[in-house]
């Protein structure tokens, strides 16, 4: 009997303790999960139950730290570009005995050296310098990714990106780089900026952000704006930026999104990246043999932005601002240039061109690049609150 009673009072005490801890389980999911749904339904919110419940919601944000793997190997994202990137040599001839120019054997100090891709496979290779190369008393070779040495050909210089082109004259099928579309790069980008060194299949990495779309930065080198020098830029920091000028800076999917540039600003070495739709640009004219042919406007300017607008207190936020620091026009147009002949004037502001506004995205040098020598621009200027129309020949 005894026995019976203790097997029973155990079964019923486990039994007990099963019904306790499902009930508490069934409590706590029923609190914690149900419930609240529940009270947030359109339908159970109306009861003043669910409604006290519903207060007493405690919402938990979870975080979970999402780890996304990235092939970081900069080697092979630079494996294809890095073939493009060649060294450009620049030997000066000197005169022999007799006065010609023709004998090898300048000093190692005065040969230049500099970076430079390859943009086309039939062997048109760019490169970026702030002074234009000298084009008679210079030999010219271009040494390859593989190390070997061809002689090179000047083609031009536009006069517009600093940028200068060379052919290397005995090669065929050459590599060349894939361009990117520039219009979608972003600050806060991945870059990688490529420089070529002297040896064989090696170049010289740095890897940055895109830190800044600089719209106001104009390739004049001084502290305004020229009308035959481009305006936008993109600037990434880099530790050493003379071993990279003309040389590409490539996103991680190993497109060109530009070319690195460097320009003295007030006794400082300011470098930067021209995009790569500008080098694009800049190529079509040299295939189309107009890159000497560059429409000259003949002013400086300031482009206007809302800062400067209001601390000059300009009645507009855009357009271009002719300007000379002594507020004269001689120091503000080119001598019996083409904005001098229509009447331009120091303080003018340019509206539009041919009816394009100029703004940010618009700079002033950017729309008479658009055109060509010859070409009749019309203008639309404010001056002294009213505005005018001046017909300009390029």
């Amino acid at each position: 009997m005894v026995k019976n009673f203790l097997k029973k009072a155990i079964l019923l005490t486990l039994f007990a303790l099963c019904i306790l801890v499902l009930g508490g389980i069934g409590g706590v999911f029923f609190e914690r999960s149900l419930l609240p749904r529940l009270a947030a339904s359109n339908v159970f919110s109306q009861f003043p139950f669910f409604g006290e419940a519903a207060d007493r919601v405690t919402v938990i944000n979870k975080t979970e730290q999402v780890v996304i793997r990235e092939d970081d190997s900069v080697e092979k994202i630079v494996s294809q570009p890095a073939t493009a990137v060649v060294n450009i040599v620049a030997i000066p001839l000197l005169k022999d005995a007799k006065g010609s120019v023709a004998t090898l054997g300048a000093a190692a100090e005065t040969v230049v050296t500099t970076t430079g891709v390859l943009l086309t496979n039939d062997g048109l290779a760019v490169t970026y310098s702030e002074a234009p190369f000298d084009t008679i008393k210079t030999k010219y070779s271009i040494l390859l990714y593989d190390g070997s040495i061809h002689e090179a050909i000047f083609v031009g210089r536009d006069a517009l990106t600093n940028l200068s082109y060379f052919r290397v004259s005995d090669a065929s099928n050459t590599p060349a780089i894939a361009f990117a579309n520039s219009d979608d790069a972003r600050v806060g980008r991945k870059l990688i900026a490529i420089g070529n060194t002297f040896a064989e299949y090696q170049n010289r990495l740095s890897v940055g952000l895109l830190g800044n779309v600089n719209r106001i930065f104009n390739l004049s080198g001084k502290t305004v704006a020229s009308s035959e020098k481009w305006e936008g830029v993109f600037e990434m920091d880099l530790a050493r930026p003379e071993v990279f000028v003309g040389g590409p800076v490539i996103g991680f999917n190993g497109e060109m999104v530009g070319i690195v540039g460097a320009l003295t600003v007030n006794n400082a070495l300011q470098s930067f990246i021209l995009p790569a739709n500008v080098v694009r640009d800049s190529l079509n004219r040299v295939i189309a043999g107009t890159i000497e042919k560059r429409p000259v406007l003949g002013a400086y300017y300031l482009s206007i932005t809302k800062a400067l607008a209001l601390g000059q207190g300009l009645s507009r936020d855009r357009g271009a601002l002719i300007y000379s620091r002594s507020g004269t026009t001689g120091l503000a147009l080119i001598a019996d240039s083409p904005a001098m002949r229509a009447g331009l004037q120091a303080g003018d502001i340019i509206i539009s061109v041919n009816g394009t506004e100029i703004n940010l995205d618009n700079p002033l040098s950017e729309l008479v690049a658009r055109y060509n020598r010859g070409d009749t621009l019309s203008l639309v200027i404010l001056r002294a609150g009213e505005e005018r129309t001046l017909e300009v020949k390029l």
